[in-house]
């Protein structure tokens, strides 16, 4: 028989997931509804910003489904942590390698989000770490 460790998801960690996924939707729709609007005041072709839209769309419902697990798995706690930080640390690459053709407030918006992102990745941490594993 295999063992699973859960997490007992509590109103922090089920909270910071609600509004990573929440947040993580509206800010795709944002994207995809001012792709071209955006490309010249931050340098964003819409060639990234229409994916990277549905793509957050994609994790959104993905991150609203995980929260309502009554009992977290560890692997998709952790699974949701480590997405948020490599996107943050994404972002950070995409602002400062010139990969892309942004503006300085370009720059300062990747910037921002990369900031936001990582926010969610650390109180989603804190939200595992303080709830003690349950073996199932």
């Amino acid at each position: 028989m295999t063992t699973m460790t859960t997490f007992e998801s509590g109103p922090g960690l089920r909270t910071a997931l609600r509004v990573d996924g929440w947040s993580t939707g509206v800010f795709g729709t944002f994207l995809l509804a001012t792709a071209p609007l955006l490309r010249d005041p931050l340098g964003l072709p819409t060639s990234w910003s229409i994916p990277f839209g549905v793509g957050m769309l994609g994790g959104a419902a993905a991150l609203l489904l995980i929260a309502r697990h009554p009992r977290l798995p560890s692997r998709l706690a952790a699974a949701v942590i480590a997405v948020n930080a490599l996107s943050a640390v994404f972002m950070v690459e995409l602002a400062v390698i010139n990969l892309i053709p942004l503006t300085n407030w370009g720059r300062v918006f990747l910037l921002a989000g990369a900031t936001f992102v990582a926010s969610f990745a650390a109180l989603e941490f804190a939200g595992l770490r303080r709830r003690g594993p349950v073996t199932s």
